[in-house]
């Protein structure tokens, strides 16, 4: 599944590079990018009139010529729309803040921000809108909170392991992701992404240890058991 995202920013010069790093996520791509808010209501009608269909996600600068990015966000939600929001500003006001989260922002990211620190909560965020899809229900409250700390729970990037780098870890996590409960060897991961088998593992044994895999035994017809990675849904 790609989910499509609406870049909403006045700085044409940080439109693009907030694009660019959606386009580098696997599984995100840019729908289109508004520089005010007259322009990402033209973007969500004719995204939604399209066959693309619509728009997933919306990233969304909380100060345009026009308007703010929060009186958007409810002009949006009385006519009905469903998006959901990451708030990009350079405001610490936390009032506004607590302001977004009622109007459904899931997520807020200060600028100046880098890959690293968007790609991380994109991939939060697919992560939770996987598990949320895949289940009509959940089945204890246990299973509500594990659902919601996918998305909520984003560490620092710095809590990378050393030598662990964000872009091949959203590549290794994408490629788990895609196997679903067929899950990948170490082996398989690194065939698939072009890296040797030690670096595959090492980046799979990252997501088992912050929760995103889980590791089980794979019994072949010869030999010793090879360990197998399947993404935790």
């Amino acid at each position: 599944m790609t989910l499509r995202v609406l870049v909403v920013e006045d700085d044409p010069v940080a439109a693009d590079a907030h694009a660019l790093y959606v386009s580098r996520v696997p599984g995100f791509e840019v729908a289109a990018t508004a520089h005010s808010r007259a322009e990402a209501l033209r973007a969500l009608e004719e995204e939604a009139a399209g066959t693309a269909g619509g728009v997933d996600l919306i990233l969304l600068d909380l100060y345009l010529p026009d308007g703010t990015g929060l009186d958007l966000l409810r002009s949006l939600r009385a006519a009905g729309h469903t998006e959901d929001v990451f708030a990009v500003t350079s405001a610490r006001d936390l009032t506004m803040i607590r302001e977004g989260v009622s109007l459904g922002v899931v997520q807020h990211v200060l600028k100046p921000f880098t890959f690293r620190t968007l790609s991380d909560r994109l991939l939060r965020y697919a992560d939770f809108r996987a598990t949320a899809e895949a289940h009509d229900e959940a089945v204890s409250q246990d299973e509500v909170d594990r659902t919601l700390s996918v998305l909520r729970a984003a560490p620092s990037a710095s809590t990378l392991p050393k030598g662990l780098s964000a872009p091949t870890l959203a590549r290794v996590t994408a490629q788990l992701r895609d196997a679903a409960g067929a899950g990948l060897t170490a082996s398989e991961a690194a065939s698939a992404l072009g890296v040797n088998r030690i670096t595959a593992r090492r980046y799979l044994e990252h997501l088992v240890t912050v929760g995103r895999a889980d590791r089980r035994q794979r019994y072949g017809q010869v030999g010793r058991p090879e360990h197998h990675y399947v993404w935790r849904s």
